[in-house]
């Protein structure tokens, strides 16, 4: 895992760590940002001019090459937590399931097997109801 924020929760990492090893050996990059930069991000990667919760950013593979790099923004982290009334790394490690299945392929809009696989993992570190189930 390439971090580039350290004031993350270790407890937190170390759950993080263990969601990647079950797909991949390859790191991932995760990258904290405001909502000013988040949205600058989705105006320009995503034609979107509004901030969003999380990104993903699939690199090339080439040996010893990183996964890609997962956008996570501060502000919708805080205001899930408000609003589903769960714990901070819970919200914040839902939003990093969803980018890093985006990394490793699965698209929510055009199938089930996100969905399928999302609910997996959630089980697996008994967390709360998923981005795609909420946003259903």
């Amino acid at each position: 895992m390439i971090l580039t924020e350290n004031k993350i929760d270790k407890k937190l990492l170390k759950r993080l760590k263990k969601i990647v090893r079950l797909y991949s050996v390859k790191d991932v990059e995760l990258v904290i940002v405001g909502q000013k930069e988040m949205k600058r991000l989705n105006r320009e990667f995503r034609g979107k001019n509004s901030s969003t919760d999380v990104l993903s950013f699939p690199l090339i593979e080439t040996p010893h090459s990183p996964l890609g790099s997962i956008v996570i923004c501060k502000k919708f982290v805080k205001n899930g937590v408000k609003r589903f009334g769960h714990s901070k790394n819970d919200e914040f490690t839902l939003l990093f399931i969803h980018g890093f299945l985006h990394l490793l392929g699965y698209d929510h809009e055009k199938d089930e097997k996100m969905r399928q696989e999302e609910e997996k993992i959630i089980k697996k570190f008994n967390l709360p109801v998923s981005l795609i189930i909420r946003n259903d």
